[in-house]
Order: structure tokens, then sequence, then C-alpha cells
């Protein structure tokens, strides 16, 4: 069952015509920056998968460690703790599962559970662990540009290329395969405001990089700094974002709010196909 669902996630980025995939969020945390506590039991957790999936959600990104800045960092055993009952569960539902997680031993508890994506916030640079870890479980690898902090002299896509060179590098040398690398700019991490929309506005300069790219900007405080809106106001600029990085060759976009995005991402797609699709 497992290959079945690995063999499922990407099948689609090949052709240019393809519409994007929707990544849904299902945080299992009390104090994510928009859902904290809302989804941190089994139960709950997997009446909003279900809610995610009706809705067109085509994978489902569980995550139980907040990265929103000033949080508190959790051991991997807390983590577990976290995900150990919801795993298996949401993954039976039959839509691919990725784990939000940079700790190498989380990540493969999960994949063993059935997850088949790992989601690394530190791009496989942060536990020297997961590389390794990540090739033996033969999950695809989302591989993040991160940074400690904002830095407004440097000049960010450049930063982006050297990040992700470096993390290809380590993902070659475990034995990942290319076909299951995917690339992520990271908005709102390691970021200025302005940089943000520097990404956004030339996120296609990344498909040099010969990957599939996933933007994941829903709800965060770039749309807030623009529209001086809290995060649960943020659906209508979370959308703008996304549909200008689909545009721009997202391949994938990571969203609290699926049933919109799954909207956009059809609408978007026919009109690049000129028909109904």
């Amino acid at each position: 069952m497992q290959s079945d669902r690995t063999a499922y996630v990407l099948p689609a980025l090949a052709d240019a015509g393809a519409r994007a995939h929707v990544m849904g969020i299902l945080n299992v945390t009390p104090d994510s920056f928009s859902d904290g506590g809302r989804h941190d039991d089994a139960e709950g957790a997997l009446a909003h998968a279900r809610l995610m999936i009706a809705e067109g959600a085509d994978i489902i990104d569980i995550g139980a460690e907040s990265t929103r800045p000033g949080s508190a960092p959790v051991s991997q055993q807390q983590e577990w703790d976290r995900l150990r009952s919801i795993i298996e569960p949401v993954a039976a539902l039959g839509v691919p599962v990725s784990i939000d997680t940079y700790k190498a031993e989380t990540a493969r508890l999960a994949c063993a559970a059935g997850a088949v994506i790992i989601n690394d916030v530190w791009g496989l640079q942060k536990d020297p662990a997961m590389p390794e870890i990540a090739a033996d479980t033969g999950a695809y690898v989302v591989m993040m540009h991160n940074r400690m902090e904002a830095d407004t002299s440097i000049d960010i896509m450049s930063d982006i290329d050297r990040w992700f060179e470096r993390s290809m590098e380590l993902a070659d040398k475990a034995g990942i395969p290319r076909e299951k690398q995917i690339l992520d700019p990271g908005f709102g991490f390691g970021k200025t405001m302005d940089q943000n929309f520097l990404v956004l506005n030339r996120l296609q300069e990344l498909s040099k990089h010969g990957l599939p790219i996933l933007a994941g900007a829903s709800r965060k405080r770039m749309i807030g700094a623009v529209l001086n809106v809290e995060t649960g106001e943020r659906l209508f600029g979370s959308l703008a974002v996304h549909l200008i990085a689909m545009q721009k060759g997202a391949d994938i976009v990571r969203v609290h709010d699926v049933r919109a995005h799954a909207d956009a991402a059809r609408i978007l797609a026919a009109t690049r196909a000129e028909k109904v699709l």
C-alpha cells in the first residue's frame, strides 16, 4: 500500500498543463499560529483530514511542532507522542500523507506508520541523520529554504539558490532520487516582508534547479502586513499569493483553506489547457 500511495503523490507534475496539487495543513499542535489547539486530538485530527479530502486535498501534511516565530521547540519524543495515534488512520484514508518535521527519528517513525513525504523546514540541513533516514524510507522529500534570522543586506534569491544546492547535494549523496526531491522557498522563514514578495515575484527562476516547487504562504504575516488583517481573515490574500505562485511555476500549494485553493487550481489548469478538464 505505501508504494501505491507514493506513486500517486506527484503523477501530474511532469505535465506542464496539469493542475497544481493542494496540500492541506493538519497541525496537531497547541500553539500553531493559525489553528493551534483545534485538531490536536486523534478524533478531531481525523475529522479535519476527512473534511480536507472532501474539499479536494491531494496531500495531507501533518505537523506536531509549531514553527511560528517565538514558538518553543519540542523534543522528538513529545513530537511523536502527538503524532503516534494520528498518522496511520489519516494515511488509511487513501490520500498521501506528508510529515512536517526536521527530526530524523520522527520522520522514520511517521513513514513506518504510512507517511510518504517528509516535509523538512530545514532542507535536510538541521538533523545530520535526516538525509540517510529519508533515503531509507523511500519517501519524497520537501527541502525548504530557511535562515535563523532575516538579513536585509543579502540577495535572497542567491541565498536560496545556494541553500538548495546544498540540500540537493545532501539528498543526492544519501541516495534520494531526484524524482523524489521537491523545493520550497520558505515564505515567512528567515526573510523580511519585502523579501517574501521579491521571492514570489521571481518564483519562476527556481525552475532552473529542475525540481518541483512547493509554495506555502497560507495565512502568513506577509499577507497580514499588506492587508492589515488577522490570521482568520487572510483567506483572500492567501488565495491571491498562491494563485500568483501557481502561475509562476508552483506545483504544490500548502494551505489551510483547501476548497478555495482546489477550485482556483482547477480554474487555472482549465485556462492553461483552454478547455474544461
